[in-house]
Order: C-alpha cells, then structure tokens, then sequence
C-alpha cells in the first residue's frame, strides 16, 4: 500500500492510510501531517505498577457517554517469525524490548496498549506440551461456507493508541528503526535478532464514531455508510454488559494464570450489497433481531442503546421461533445463545480495516479457552435454525479469509515462554 495524494483526502484519512503504510514513510507522513508533536504521556519505570495480565485494559481506557469502554482508534497486528532459539538472553531481549515501550508510552489510550501472543505453531518446538489448563488447538474453518488461510508464524504483537503516530512509532523503534520513543526514552533493547517481521501479514485498522464513512473513496464502502457510526457495519458495539468482562476471559489455573487466549479472524466485508439491498429496518433485524427493528430500539446507529444491545432472556430464547415463524434472525441474537448463566463469554476488540484496499474487519477475540470462541461461533452460524441464508443474520455479507489462535500470557511470562514456563 502506498500513502494516497494528500490533496484528495482527508486528514483523518491520511493519518489512517499511513498507519497501514506504516515504516518510515508512514511515520514521516503522520509527524508531518500533525505539524507539531502531539503531547502523549509517558510511562512508567515501575513494572509492578502495571497490570499482571496483558489483557487488562479496560481501566486504563476511556469510556464513552454512557460508560462503555472505548477502545483506542488505531491499530496494527504485527506478525512475527523467530529468528534464533527462545533461549534466556533472547527472553531477556524481548522483556526489556517491550519494557522501552511501557517506560516511553502511558499504558492508556493516549498512550499505547498492546499485548504479545504466541501461535501453536511457536509452541511446537518444545518437547513439552502445554499444561491442560490453556486451550489452544490449531485454527480451522469454524463454518461450511469458509476456507481460510491461517496464522502459522510465532507471534502476533497488536499495538493500539489514539494517536497513529505512536503505534508505527512503537512499532519502528522495536526493530532498530529509531533511537529514541516519544521524545526521550532511550531505544537500547530491540526485537532485532529475535523476530522478523512477516510483513506480508501485516494488518492495520481503526474504530470510531465518524471513522468507517470517510473511506468511501476506498472501492466497496459506498456513501450510505451513516456518518457517525464507529464500525462499517453501521452501528455500535462493545456494549459493556454485552462484553465478558477480563475476569471472565482470564485462565484461572496453571502457569499461565493471568493469561487468555486470542482469536483473530480477518474478514472482507459486502457493504455495498448491507447498505444498497437492504432496508435500515431490514439490517436492524438481521444484526440484533426482528424485535429490535418492530419495537425501534435501535436507532440510526445504535445511539438507543447504552451498556447493553438489549438482548433479553427472552429475545434469545425466541431465536428459534423467530427463525421458523418470521423466516429471519439477528446475528446478535444467534451468537448469544452460547452465553454461560446469562453472561458473554466474549471479549471481542475487533476493529475496521481497508487492507487490501478494500473493507474488512478484523475481528479480535478474547477468551478463556479457544472452544468459548468455537461455541460462540457455532451458535452465530446458526446452522440449526432452518433459516435462508439471506436472512441468517450477517453471514452473506461476512467472508473469513484468515483465523489464527493465540496464547496471551500474563506479562511475567509473555517473553519466549516455554509450555511449562514455572515448571
């Protein structure tokens, strides 16, 4: 991808399309854009002051207007393939590799997050194998419909700031590109020697209020994209009382208590057919359920709703009835059929993307065990429900073209850990 003519877009878009380009060249572009140094906080030189689970970043994030967490605007998922044995001085190189990131960087929206996962493949080359308590099989095809490529390098880094200028620079000093990070902290330690970057596999995206509709000069996002929705789709999500919480997502036992697992699933997206066929009733329906369109507790893009996508006890139980009697269910109301005792299992922190030159979606995933996302999935396949295809909640418009599986350990074992990291 290369950054577009300044003068044909937007400021926004420029910044989003330098992220993707990332390198160099994106950096420059978005410092240059910027015109000044933006004032992004630093972190910190206590360790201990930061959480023990990678994962745990809802406190430090900002909340919308009703008190949903929002997650930052721009991100990239690093792919990463070792370059050398996973042995003590190359686990002491990634630690303080990543600790520049924390001392240079507030953990924070304005800041930067990011976590450190490990494929099965990574795991692989030791004789041992993971303990019984971490889930973490090898990806496959989760419907009849897809055939997807998968993650099969070691590691997948995923950055994320408010600022897009942070995460290609974050990512620009782990691998000897810069000598210093936000101004002043001292780049000492890198990735260099340890990883290489798959750049190939390299994806990039960003989620906001207003984002999705200024990339209607990208092929396949048309104008009808309503100009305050954060996702492409057309309306809101991560609803707090429709997320797990990190409690929920996080292993409880073994030594990797503190850890999760990820899944990420990299999907291309119809939206010309979503916005130019269908009806905003019609997609109300087919996103959250028939009875979210009739009683309009929707809205435009999802402003009705405040913590919750309002979906009942009762609107799930009725999943089946309305497949058989209406001939139409809600992709929202189907996945949450796998609900344990009333509660998500999910923590989802997916986000746009134009890769490719064309939309998607990058659906990120946190779970405790990998068999939570497969449940999750099978239930929104709804393949028991009887229902045509057109109406099935989303799925015409959705085509998965990637799946990968991650371990997250918690962050005193995320360098090169080995199976059994305290045994």
């Amino acid at each position: 991808m290369t950054l577009p003519d300044r003068a044909a877009v937007t400021r926004r878009e420029y910044l989003y399309a330098a992220v993707a380009v990332g390198g160099a060249t994106g950096l420059s572009a978005c410092l240059g854009e910027r015109g000044e140094e933006v004032d992004v906080p630093s972190g910190t030189d206590d360790p201990g002051s930061l959480p023990e689970r990678q994962h745990a970043w809802n406190e430090a994030l900002s909340t919308d207007d009703d008190g949903n967490v929002r997650s930052p605007e721009h991100h990239a998922l690093i792919a990463l393939t070792l370059s050398t044995d996973p042995d003590d001085e190359s686990r002491e190189t990634v630690d303080e590799s990543l600790r520049t990131l924390e001392r240079a960087y507030e953990w924070s929206n304005e800041g930067l997050v990011f976590t450190l996962g490990y494929t099965p493949s990574y795991f692989d080359r030791f004789d041992g194998e993971l303990p019984s308590s971490v889930d973490l099989p090898t990806p496959e095809a989760l419907s009849s419909r897809e055939s997807p490529e998968f993650d099969e390098f070691d590691a997948l880094l995923h950055l994320a700031s408010d600022y897009p200028e942070v995460v290609v620079e974050a990512e620009e000093g782990l691998f000897d590109e810069l000598d210093e990070l936000n101004g002043g902290e001292p780049v000492e330690t890198t990735l260099t020697g340890v990883f290489e970057r798959e750049d190939d596999r390299r994806r990039t995206g960003f989620v906001g209020a207003g984002l999705p509709a200024e990339r209607a000069d990208v092929d396949g996002v048309p104008d009808s994209v309503p100009e305050e929705a954060p996702f492409f789709m057309g309306f809101r999500s991560g609803f707090t009382e429709s997320q797990a919480t990190e409690d929920r997502v996080t292993i409880e036992e073994g030594p990797f208590t503190g850890g999760t697992t990820q899944h990420v699933s990299s999907m291309d997206l119809n939206l010309n057919q979503w916005f130019e066929q269908d009806s905003h009733r019609q997609r109300v329906s087919k996103l959250f359920s028939p009875e979210h369109a009739e009683e309009d507790l929707v809205g435009d893009v999802g402003e009705k709703l405040s913590t919750s996508n309002d979906l009942s006890d009762e609107r799930i139980d009725a999943t089946e009835e309305d497949a058989s009697s209406r001939g139409i269910v809600g992709h929202a109301q189907k996945a949450a059929r796998a609900r344990e005792d009333g509660e998500p299992i999910l923590l989802r922190r997916d986000f746009n993307t134009v890769d490719g030159d064309r939309p998607g979606v990058h659906f990120l995933a946190l779970q405790e065990t990998i068999s939570d996302f497969a449940r999750v999935r099978k239930s929104m396949n709804g393949e028991d429900l009887g229902v045509s295809l057109a109406n099935n909640g989303i799925l015409q418009y959705i085509f998965v073209n990637r799946r990968g599986n991650y371990l997250l350990p918690p962050r005193s074992a995320r360098a090169l850990p080995t199976p059994n990291p305290t045994g």
